[in-house]
């Protein structure tokens, strides 16, 4: 009985040790899986830092970029367009305006009142009209057809007392928001559609013109006044509530910006100079590119598998539609490369754009002690659950590693067209303010994004000058400054009313 006893202790005792050097591999190896995680998320960090003297060269290459795109078509990555913008709000607008603002799978009508400098805008509404998928592929007059009926249909509803006098035109502002060849402050030829739209016939042709037609077909007497996108309408509507804005930033699903030129800085520019001796520059600075840009592995992944790879690279650092798929690739390679959700991938990690910005900036911005916003991202998201405290800190990490690189980017451009305009030092005896209108869900909704932009673009500046420019939020740029700027273009600016 001895012998047997002493037997089944000694494998009892073998058993123990074995099980304890199996917890110990299992300890070490996910030690060492924590680890490599840990290496995963400082390459990134590393190859995200953003030190003042990088974005000082940065915004200089944006200047550089900004001189070579004014002075001949096709010169620089900055298309730098001319957008025929000669005269801005100056406040005293009067009258009732239009807009329509045609960007997406929904277009909206506008109608505001404005009342001069004593009474800005005394009224404005507007109405939402869904655009049937079949006329988002059919004809150029299916489209237009619909949209001018939509239009009479709104302006039916005209306050009584607002019929243009002497039998005048309405005037109308057209926010456009596909790439277009600006021909005049009227008209302009499509480029190519985007956003789910492909209607062949309207390509290389005057979308006013078009849109006039239709409008002409069901008897509304209604003229196209301007032709602008969204960023100029921001500066438009910046621009009438304060005279000291000079350039506009959206920074959105994607990011563009516009700033007022002085005409004679414009050597492409072949028409005569307007009297106003300005002229409102659309940067589209999405397409910058710059040797300073320096691209992660993840970032050179989803511009390769993008749609137009090569293209709009600074958009693809700083906008909505990326911030979130960047933390989303980060976090496959850490649970492909360090199991870090576990021994398998979670399929749901492996499908594009599936973590949105908006669900990244809600997990940055998780206070609670467990941060328990940022699992129930990942669970409804990812279908990832029970994520330990440990995990969902290094998941915050990287949305802060991400964010702070896009903003202190946003900050730099800023910094570019403030050299390109002269107003990035402080002049002796001057103290005037320079304002710029920023407008976006990414600028408006991510807190952190844009404190991150403001305090950085103040380090560049220096205290002194920081205290003259002024970051101003300008919400709907693209519908109520469409109609601003018909006011500001009106036929019958300057005409005696009697």
């Amino acid at each position: 009985m001895g012998k047997v006893a002493v037997g089944a202790a000694v494998v009892t005792a073998a058993a123990v040790c074995a099980a304890a050097a199996l917890v110990v591999r299992h300890r070490m190896k996910c030690s060492g899986k924590w680890a490599h995680a840990m290496a995963i998320v400082k390459d990134l960090e590393e190859k995200c830092v953003t030190p003042i003297v990088k974005l000082r060269q940065l915004g200089d290459a944006m200047d550089v970029e900004m001189h070579a795109g004014l002075a001949s078509e096709g010169g620089s990555k900055l298309k730098m367009l001319i957008s025929y913008v000669d005269n801005l709000p100056t406040g005293d607008e009067e009258g009732l305006f239009y807009a329509l603002d045609l960007g997406g799978t929904n277009f909206r009508v506008l109608r505001v009142h404005l009342g001069g400098k004593e009474k800005g805008v005394i009224s404005q509404e507007f109405e939402e009209v869904s655009i049937p998928p079949h006329l988002m592929t059919g004809s150029s007059d299916a489209l237009f057809d619909f949209i001018a009926s939509a239009l009479a249909k709104f302006v039916a509803s005209e306050p009584d007392g607002f019929l243009p006098p002497n039998g005048r035109q309405r005037e109308l502002g057209f926010t456009f928001s596909f790439p277009v060849m600006q021909t005049s402050i009227s008209s302009g030829t499509l480029i190519r559609w985007t956003k789910g739209f492909n209607i062949e016939d309207a390509v290389g042709e005057d979308v006013v013109a078009e849109l006039t037609k239709s409008m002409e077909r069901i008897g509304l007497d209604m003229r196209v006044a301007a032709l602008v996108n969204d960023t100029i309408g921001t500066l438009a509507g910046g621009r009438f509530y304060n005279q000291d804005v000079i350039a506009a930033v959206i920074l959105g699903t994607g990011t563009n910006a516009a700033y007022v030129e002085r005409s004679h800085a414009i050597p492409k520019w072949h028409g005569l100079h307007p009297k106003s001796g300005e002229m409102v520059i659309n940067m589209e600075w999405g397409n910058f590119r710059s040797s300073h840009l320096l691209l992660t592995e993840y970032d050179q992944a989803l511009d390769a598998e993008s749609l137009n790879p090569g293209e709009q690279i600074f958009e693809k650092l700083i906008s909505g539609m990326y911030l979130g798929e960047i933390v989303r690739r980060a976090l496959l390679k850490m649970a492909e490369e360090a199991e870090f959700f576990g021994d398998t991938v979670p399929p749901k990690l492996r499908v594009p754009f599936i973590l949105r910005t908006p669900d990244m900036s809600a997990m940055h911005h998780d206070t609670s002690p467990d941060l328990k916003v940022v699992g129930n991202k990942l669970r409804d998201i990812f279908e990832i659950s029970n994520t330990s405290v440990k995990t969902r800190k290094v998941v915050v990490e990287l949305c802060n590693i991400v964010a702070t690189r896009g903003a202190r980017l946003a900050a730099a451009g800023i910094l570019g067209i403030l050299k390109k305009i002269g107003r990035d030092t402080v002049k002796a005896g001057e103290n005037s303010k320079s304002v710029i209108a920023l407008d976006g869900g990414l600028f408006e909704h991510y807190t952190k994004f844009r404190t991150c932009l403001e305090t950085t673009l103040k380090e560049l500046l220096g205290d002194e000058t920081a205290d003259t420019i002024v970051i101003k939020h300008s919400n709907d740029g693209s519908g109520i400054g469409a109609a601003l700027l018909a006011a500001s273009h009106s036929q019958y600016l300057g005409v005696d009313e009697s």
